[in-house]
């Protein structure tokens, strides 16, 4: 389902779509995630099992208050914008990070963290992440498991 032109600016909109549509999984850019847990209408989306966000950082405080505001599952993915592609995944969850992280490679994709010298980034702690053409301060590796 598409929302009506220039619905997907209008979190109160969203909200009553997606609950008399019965929508289960949504995607968003995190700013307009952002509007939309704000939007009072929004708790009323108890259909919404599923919630997909890609396109630019996801604060960790979008992520606390997307929690409390819904019992969704949320996807953080990434890829770089020069590529138009997700390229990692991540299952956000309440797990004392304080960041959240881009997650791993999707299938048939390898991802690499490099140091300022192009030299594999062997830390386990969290690392800027630069594509050919963008630099992403914000983003972070997931680490090891």
């Amino acid at each position: 389902m598409h929302a009506r032109p220039g619905g997907h600016r209008d979190p109160a909109y969203l909200a009553r779509l997606v609950s008399a549509e019965r929508i289960t999984t949504a995607h968003f850019v995190p700013s307009m995630l952002q509007a939309f847990v704000e939007e009072p209408l929004a708790r009323g989306c108890t259909g919404l099992t599923r919630v997909i966000c890609s396109g630019e950082a996801l604060p960790y405080d979008l992520q606390t208050r997307f929690f409390s505001v819904l019992g969704a599952e949320l996807h953080n993915l990434y890829g770089p914008t020069e590529a138009a592609v997700d390229v990692t995944a991540w299952r956000c969850r309440d797990d004392g990070r304080t960041v959240v992280p881009i997650g791993r490679p999707i299938a048939n994709m390898q991802t690499h963290v490099l140091d300022r010298r192009g030299h594999p980034y062997r830390s386990a702690s969290p690392a800027s992440c630069t594509s050919a053409a963008w630099d992403w301060p914000t983003a972070t590796t997931a680490g090891p498991t």
